[in-house]
């Protein structure tokens, strides 16, 4: 069975339940405590080179580490990936936008908030909100004229961007701006499968 190590708030675990889910594939969940340094730990740094969740764990033991790579396993030969290889090229460019140009802006300034400390750290998350806005416009931008991210149909594309920015707001951005985000968000949660942050998968154990 699969082996899924993740932590609680993680968007870029809550990626990978939700496309597990989508496929209907069983695994097993281990949830780290990252504020107890269980990332840092030595038998978890064997299986995750970079000390950072999420890591899927295949049956033969082998891991496979970073939330895109993981998501383009999953997918490869199911309708959440495409077989052209053109296609799949625009489906992984923006897996590396999501985690250039959105992911650390967005999940830093939500870790702040979460963390009740956004008042200290408010010249800090102004510059996240300035780099992630830029991001965030490019998108809405792409939306405006399209209906997906890549090709016609919803793939791991969508899902890989779809995490942190459904959680933007809860970092003080103003989506509010994002019509087109706004809809597509809405696209992406009525997808067959999905599943909310903290709603457990029936493929779940642990």
């Amino acid at each position: 069975m699969l082996r899924l190590y993740d932590s609680r708030f993680s968007g870029n675990s809550w990626k990978i339940r939700i496309l597990l889910n989508q496929l209907q594939r069983p695994f097993e969940r281990l949830t780290l405590d990252l504020s107890a340094g269980e990332a840092k730990t030595e038998s978890f740094i064997d299986l995750s080179r970079f000390a950072r969740i999420p890591v899927l764990q295949l049956p033969d033991g082998r891991t496979i580490v970073e939330s895109a790579a993981i998501l383009l396993y999953l997918a490869e030969g199911t309708d959440y990936l495409f077989d052209d290889p053109y296609l799949s090229s625009q489906v992984a460019g923006w897996l590396f936008f999501e985690q250039g140009d959105l992911q650390k802006s967005i999940a830093l300034a939500r870790v702040y908030h979460l963390q009740g400390i956004a008042d200290k750290m408010a010249r800090r998350i102004d510059g996240l909100h300035a780099d992630g806005y830029v991001g965030l416009e490019k998108l809405d931008r792409w939306l405006q004229k399209s209906e997906w991210l890549a090709g016609d149909r919803y793939t791991v594309a969508d899902l890989a961007v779809f995490a942190y920015v459904s959680l933007a707001h809860e970092g003080n951005y103003q989506m509010e701006r994002f019509q087109s985000i706004d809809r597509w968000l809405e696209s992406v949660r009525s997808q067959p499968g999905w599943l909310g942050l903290f709603e457990r998968s029936p493929y779940q154990y642990g």
